[in-house]
């Protein structure tokens, strides 16, 4: 494996079978991917739903990794520890979930694969992605050259709550 020099950010949301602890393992199973570490995270913050709305609040989070592992293997170790924290893929898009690991940017780069689309597609308009993502790289910019102030300045912080 190479040495871990590309910084990622992933975002992580949990709404089931006690979300802060799927969270808190999640984290801990990131910091054991190989050839990746821990290089910050956000508070934990609490948010409603975006649908339906009759399912429970979601707690989110994101980190900053540095990896020396492509994108798509970053993703493969980020969905083998979704299958190892119980969670099951359905159709349905914005669904209750144990745990949810998305790759929202990989190094500067643009990616659009059947697999894989980076940034992520929810990035710019969810606040519970980017108020945890200033909350670590403040001064970031997308791969379009946008800075992440001017998202934030167009994305109310409405219903969410840090937690931790």
């Amino acid at each position: 494996m190479n040495k871990p020099h590309i910084s990622c950010y992933i975002g992580l949301g949990s709404n089931l079978d006690n979300p802060t602890e799927q969270i808190q393992c999640s984290l801990k199973a990131i910091t054991s991917i190989p050839a990746t570490n821990l290089i910050a995270q956000s508070s934990l913050y609490r948010s409603p739903p975006l649908c339906p709305p009759t399912q429970p609040d979601y707690i989110n989070a994101v980190v900053e990794v540095n990896t020396g592992l492509t994108a798509h293997q970053l993703l493969t170790h980020l969905q083998l520890i979704e299958k190892a924290r119980g969670r099951t893929r359905t159709t349905a898009r914005f669904g209750p979930r144990t745990i949810d690991l998305d790759l929202l940017l990989y190094d500067n780069l643009t990616i659009n694969t059947p697999k894989l689309i980076v940034p992520h597609p929810g990035l710019s308009s969810r606040n519970f992605v980017l108020y945890p993502l200033a909350e670590i790289a403040p001064d970031l910019r997308l791969p379009s050259g946008t800075p992440l102030k001017d998202l934030l300045a167009h994305c109310s912080a409405t219903g969410l709550e840090i937690i931790k």
